[in-house]
Parts: C-alpha cells; sequence; structure tokens
C-alpha cells in the first residue's frame, strides 16, 4: 500500500480508501470486509451524516471504535434532515454546522474528526460564515483538518482562494475527465489533496451494462468500456485499471472507491498495489477511447 500526506495536513492517506455509503452487509459481514481492509492497509473511512440519515456513522463508528487512532475518519456536512423524514435541505450556515458536528461525534463514537467536508456548495453559499464554522471547530479540537466535496470549479476555486480547505473531493475517472481540464492542475499548484470518488463510473466501466452516462451515450459508454476490457489483457480487472488510472495524476491522493463485497475489496486492493500507469500506457488506455470523447465531453 501507498500512502501520501493530504494537502497541507498531517494526515497519510492510503492510495485507496474505503467509501462507506453502499457498505450494506449484516454487521458480521461488515465486521469481515473492513477488518480486511485495514489490516491491508487502508486507513481512509469516509462516510457522511447524510448516508442512511447518519445510520451509516453509527456503523462506522462501531466498526472502527477498536481502531479508532489508527485510521483516518472523514465525514461531511451540510444537508439538514427534515424533521418530518421527507427528506433534507442544503444548509452550509454556521449554526448548523456547529450543531450538526456533535452529533456526527456522538454517532461516530469519537471525540474529534480527522476530516471534516462539506458535503457540496453553492456560489450563492454564506462561504466566509461557512469557512469560520470549520475553523472554530479545528480550535476547538473537534476536527484536525476541512475539505468541501464538490464537483463546481467556480465553487472549489472560491474555497482555495478563502479557506484553508486541506482537500477537495470530487468525481473523476475516464468517462468525466472534467477535473483535468478545471481543478486538479489548480489544487495540486495549491497543495491541496484530491479524493476522488466514481473512479469506476457507477460500474460502467468494469461490469454493469452500459448506458447513457453524462455526455456520453450508451453506445460511446459502451466503446470506452470496451476500449478498458481491451487495455486490461492480462493486467488484470477493468476495476484495477479504472482506478490506476485516476491516481496517476500528482494532484489525486487517494481513490475512494464504495466497497460492499469481498470480491471489489480484492479488486481495489490490487490496483493499490500495482505502480502507476506510464506514460506509454496511459497513451495506448486514451487512444481506444472513441474518437470524439474529448471535445464533445470536457
Amino acid at each position: 500500500m501507498q500512502y501520501s500526506v493530504l494537502g497541507k495536513s498531517d494526515l497519510n492517506v492510503s492510495s485507496v480508501s474505503f467509501g462507506c455509503m453502499s457498505l450494506n452487509g449484516s454487521t458480521a459481514e461488515n465486521e469481515v470486509i473492513t477488518g480486511k481492509a485495514i489490516a491491508s492497509g487502508i486507513n481512509l473511512f469516509d462516510t457522511a451524516d447524510l448516508y442512511e440519515n447518519g445510520g451509516n456513522e453509527v456503523k462506522i463508528g462501531n466498526l472502527v471504535k477498536s481502531c479508532r487512532k489508527d485510521i483516518v475518519l472523514a465525514t461531511k456536512v451540510g444537508n439538514q434532515s427534515r424533521p418530518d423524514g421527507s427528506g433534507w435541505d442544503w444548509n452550509p450556515g454556521k449554526e448548523y454546522i456547529l450543531s450538526a458536528v456533535e452529533k456526527s461525534l456522538k454517532r461516530l463514537q469519537t471525540d474529534y474528526i480527522d476530516l471534516y467536508q462539506l458535503h457540496g456548495g453553492t456560489m450563492d453559499d454564506p462561504m466566509d460564515e461557512t469557512i469560520e464554522a470549520f475553523e472554530r471547530l479545528k480550535e476547538q479540537g473537534k476536527i484536525r483538518h476541512y475539505g468541501i466535496s464538490s464537483i463546481r470549479p467556480n465553487v472549489i476555486r472560491e474555497y482555495v482562494k478563502r479557506s484553508n480547505i486541506v482537500s477537495v473531493m470530487t468525481q473523476y475517472s475516464l468517462l468525466d475527465r472534467r477535473p483535468e481540464e478545471e481543478s486538479l492542475d489548480l489544487l495540486e499548484e495549491n497543495g491541496i489533496g484530491v479524493l476522488c470518488r466514481g473512479s469506476i463510473a457507477q460500474g460502467l466501466l468494469v461490469d454493469k451494462p452500459a448506458k447513457a452516462y453524462l455526455n456520453w451515450s450508451e453506445q460511446e459508454v459502451a466503446e470506452v468500456a470496451r476500449a478498458v476490457s481491451s487495455f486490461n489483457g492480462n493486467r488484470g480487472p477493468s476495476a484495477e485499471t479504472a482506478i490506476r488510472y485516476v491516481l496517476q495524476h500528482p494532484a489525486v491522493k487517494t481513490a475512494v472507491v464504495g466497497i460492499w463485497t469481498l470480491e471489489q475489496l480484492e479488486d481495489v486492493l490490487r490496483a493499490a498495489n500495482r505502480p502507476l500507469l506510464s506514460a506509454v500506457e496511459l497513451e495506448s488506455l486514451v487512444k481506444g477511447m472513441p474518437v470524439n470523447y474529448y471535445q464533445e465531453h470536457r
């Protein structure tokens, strides 16, 4: 397992991380999967107060409490559940963040969160107020560092200019290379680490039937999946190649991958234990994509 320091923080994170949102097995099954992940070197576990209306944090808190000091625990805030359970509303306000963290700490059974992330963000948000909330939580010792989870380049740029974020979680894959043009270089230049989500594009790069995705047609998605499969040859499963691709950019410090089976965990671990794609391999892989993909899907 390879490790990298996340941005300007003191968090040393594994090259692949455990995305907890879909962890839906029995308690015993979940214990086996997370236990093997930790034993294999995965040390970042990412959840959110939104997942299962807080239930995912409870689940992860129970699973990692015996090894809390050995892992990097990340969660997210900003989606306020409605009292009647009918859904949630976006709330990046200072008062809400300061109250929400207390509930997350209780559910996670910890007295500090390693990485607290704003779960979204718009240009209409009271950003200075949001940043003030995170900075206060750092001063209080309730969080060690903070970041944002966003796919919006304009929002990312504002937080780069106005805050002390150490990380940005963003969607990035062979089917969504927008960050290569819009944010990865900026974040690398400013010493901000990237947590990549969606590296296998909802399974479309692995084993799911092709369907339209973003601006890609079903046929084009199928062509990209075939290109990945053709590239693989004897190199390993498609998931391994898809994950290795996103890790090749120096801004990306870890790929956060949803894991809920031992088979998926094995694929993720294989990717983590392989070297980065070489320049020749990258060229070969991208060459197999539909000719118009970069012009029309940028």
